[in-house]
């Protein structure tokens, strides 16, 4: 598959094995892994970058181009959607991209593990003028996802953690890998925090198809990709109940946020994903707007989170079949 792939294209779930060599312990804070500095958001690792943001990610996607297992989605690019609204923002952009081989296992485990896969990793220009990259950490999957005491999710958790690692560094143009840097507390995030989780009365299909066309008929929406994880396990010969991803958002929503803490581009555009468990109930889950706020130290913002929230719980109460409230 190409990185240009048109909506509702089947797309992978994870990280591949390339990369693996100067890889650093998995770091779990907003970490330059040069200085050893940590900074505030839980879970998520960042470095300096040599190279501008443009460059910076296009060195990244001839990286992920380079390895056949792994499939990149377009680069969502953060400041380009702000001037489509006429507002301004610096260099932000984030890639996605992911191989099925590694994120199935942690589906298998948690099914809930869809809502932060495929993996991404996030560029930006500070009001210094300098470029950090950063990505989620491996142990902020397992951590907020629980899974524990399965030994291929542990394998793929170990090497996401050194390919997410070393696509960062070569991303970035650095000459020093950061392995000497101090090592950093790991994530302190719970289980299930931040995830909010309605039970649909309406089978897959009708959840799913029901979401979908609620997002393409609100004209503020713009619906980025579609992603049938369970799909793409089958692409790599695993198995995996129905498990898919909605991509979707609304830059008049999610470039305020950005304005203030540039580093919430990694957790926008929102997503909602569905999915069928064993016993045949569906689930929507999308995450909290609130815990993604204070999750990059954003305040002040209660009345904006507010309307996002409140439409985020419209969308996922239709597709349930969830009357609403009088």
């Amino acid at each position: 598959m190409s990185s240009a792939l048109i909506k509702g294209a089947i797309l992978c779930t994870s990280m591949a094995t390339a990369f693996m060599s100067g890889c650093s312990s998995d770091d779990d804070a907003d970490t330059d892994l040069t200085t050893g500095e940590t900074r505030s958001v839980d879970g998520l690792v960042s470095i300096d970058s040599a190279r501008p943001v443009s460059e910076a990610m296009g060195a990244l996607l001839t990286a992920l181009d380079n390895n056949e297992a792994i499939t990149a989605l377009p680069l969502i690019d953060h400041q380009a959607n702000a001037a489509g609204i006429d507002e301004t923002l610096r260099p932000t952009s984030v890639q996605l991209f992911g191989n099925p081989a590694l994120g199935t296992p942690l589906m298998q485990a948690n099914q809930l593990a869809g809502l932060d896969l495929p993996q991404k990793i996030l560029a930006w220009e500070n009001e210094a003028g300098e470029t950090q990259i950063a990505y989620n950490s491996a142990d902020y999957l397992q951590q907020r996802h629980a899974i524990t005491g399965d030994d291929a999710a542990d394998t793929a958790l170990q090497t996401i953690a050194g390919a997410l690692n070393a696509l960062t560094f070569a991303a970035s143009g650095n000459t020093d890998d950061g392995s000497e840097a101090e090592a950093i507390p790991a994530a302190t995030v719970t289980a299930g925090e931040g995830i909010i989780t309605v039970t649909s009365t309406q089978d897959m299909d009708t959840t799913y198809n029901t979401l979908v066309s609620s997002i393409q008929n609100a004209e503020p929406l713009l619906l980025v990709r579609e992603l049938d994880h369970a799909a793409n396990a089958q692409s790599v010969d695993m198995s995996l109940n129905p498990t898919r991803l909605v991509i979707f958002g609304n830059p008049n929503a999610g470039t305020p946020l950005m304005q203030i803490e540039q580093s919430i581009g990694i957790d926008l555009p929102q997503k909602m994903l569905v999915f069928e468990d064993a016993e045949g109930v569906v689930s929507i889950a999308y995450n909290d707007p609130v815990y993604l706020a204070a999750r990059h130290g954003i305040s002040g913002e209660e009345t904006r989170l507010s309307v996002i929230s409140a439409a985020l719980e419209g969308l996922a109460n239709n597709a349930a079949g969830i009357a609403p409230a009088e």
